[in-house]
C-alpha cells in the first residue's frame, strides 16, 4: 500500500505488514490531526483492496498496491464506485444522522457489484451521534463478509467506547494534542492550584467540586438534547413495547455521551501531565496547552522529579481505566486526583 503522506508512514507500514500477512481487520479506526491525510489513507486502502490490476501482490496474493489507473481505481478516486461508500456529517446538523448509518448497513448487507471488498468509510466518525453509533454497533460486532469499515477521526474521545473497542487503530497523528476549549479552561484552572507547592488539601477538593459541577451541567444539558430529538417525543402513540425500547436506547445513549464528554476532563488533564512530564526530562511542556499555562506547568515541573511526573500519569492512567468500569465516579475521581504528587 502506497503512503500517502511522509507522516503516515509508520501507520503505512504497518497496515501494508498485515496485509502482506493476510491479516485484514473487518474494521479499522484511522486517528490523526489532519482529516484529509486520514480521508487519503481511506482511499488508498480502498483502491488497494480493490484495484484489478496491483503493482505488488502479498504472500497470500492480496494486493499491497493499486496502479491507480484500471477502472476500478478510477472509479473509486473520484469517488463514484458502487462499493465504495463514505459517510460524512449532515451539512446542516453536522452530524453523521442515523438515518444516514442505516443507509449504509443496508449498502453493506448487499452483495458486491464488482469487487473483491465492500467498503464504507466514515468520515469524522465522532460525529455520529449516539443514535447513529447503537445503530452501527450490530454491524460493527457482525459485519458482512468481504466488508471493510474505515472510521477516521481526529477527536477518537468522542467516540463510544463499544465501537472504538471493536476497531484495529492506526495513528497518522503527527504529534500535535488537541484539546477542547472548555476542557483546557478546567485543566487551567487545575493548573493554577497545582501551582503553589504543597497545594493544600482542600484545593483538590474545590477541583474535585468543580469537576462533579461541571459533569453535572453536561449530563443535564446531554439529557435535554437527546430527549428533544428521540423518536419518545414525536410518537407518543406508539405501542407499548416500542415506547420501552426507545426508552432504553435513550437512556443508553445519554450514558454513552456523558461517558464520552466525561473522557474529555480525563484525557485533558493525561496531557497537561505528560507536558508536565515532557518538561522534567528538559523537553516542550506546552505541546497540549496554550503557553499561558506554561509558567504553571514549569513550576510543577520543577519541583518533581522524572519519576514522579510519570508515575502521575501511570496513576491518571488508571483512573481513566477504572471509569470506564462500575466503580463509583465520584470516589473514583476523588482518589484519582488526590493520589497525584503536585
Amino acid at each position: 500500500m502506497s503512503d500517502p503522506q511522509t507522516r503516515a508512514g509508520t501507520a503505512a507500514a504497518l497496515l501494508e505488514r498485515s496485509l502482506n500477512r493476510g491479516r485484514l481487520a473487518h474494521a479499522y479506526l484511522f486517528l490523526g490531526d489532519d482529516l484529509d491525510v486520514l480521508e487519503e489513507a481511506a482511499s488508498q486502502l480502498a483502491l488497494t483492496l480493490n484495484c484489478t490490476q496491483p503493482v505488488r501482490r502479498g504472500e497470500t496474493g492480496i494486493p499491497l498496491e493499486a496502479c491507480g489507473t484500471c477502472p476500478t481505481c478510477q472509479r473509486i478516486l473520484h469517488r463514484n464506485h458502487p462499493d465504495v461508500s463514505w459517510v460524512r456529517p449532515e451539512m446542516k446538523s453536522r452530524v453523521i444522522s442515523v438515518d444516514q448509518t442505516r443507509a449504509i448497513i443496508d449498502r453493506m448487507n448487499l452483495k458486491t457489484s464488482e469487487s473483491a471488498h465492500k467498503i464504507a468509510v466514515f468520515s469524522s466518525a465522532d460525529r455520529m451521534n449516539t443514535f447513529a453509533a447503537n445503530a452501527f454497533l450490530k454491524t460493527l460486532e457482525e459485519p458482512p463478509p468481504g466488508s471493510v469499515l474505515i472510521l477516521l477521526s481526529t477527536e477518537p474521545d468522542r467516540i463510544p467506547d463499544t465501537l472504538l473497542s471493536r476497531c484495529q487503530r492506526l495513528s497518522f497523528a503527527s504529534g500535535t494534542v488537541r484539546v477542547d476549549e472548555t476542557v483546557a479552561a478546567w485543566v487551567g484552572e487545575f493548573a493554577a492550584l497545582a501551582e503553589p507547592a504543597s497545594p493544600p488539601l482542600s484545593g483538590r477538593y474545590q477541583l474535585l467540586g468543580s469537576l462533579i459541577a461541571s459533569l453535572g451541567k453536561a449530563r443535564e444539558a446531554i439529557e435535554t438534547q437527546l430527549t428533544a430529538v428521540s423518536p419518545l417525543t414525536r410518537h407518543t402513540d406508539a405501542e407499548a413495547s416500542q415506547l420501552e425500547r426507545w426508552e432504553e436506547e435513550l437512556s443508553a445513549s445519554i450514558e454513552a455521551e456523558y461517558r464520552r464528554q466525561r473522557g474529555h476532563y480525563a484525557a485533558g488533564l493525561a496531557a497537561w501531565l505528560r507536558d508536565v512530564w515532557l518538561q522534567t526530562l528538559g523537553g516542550d511542556g506546552t505541546l497540549a496547552f496554550l503557553p499561558a499555562f506554561a509558567a504553571c506547568t514549569a513550576k510543577v515541573a520543577a519541583r518533581l522529579s522524572p519519576a514522579d511526573a510519570r508515575a502521575n500519569l501511570d496513576a491518571w492512567e488508571s483512573t481513566q481505566r477504572l471509569l470506564h468500569t462500575n466503580a463509583q465516579e465520584a470516589l473514583v475521581l476523588e482518589v484519582g486526583l488526590l493520589n497525584l504528587k503536585l
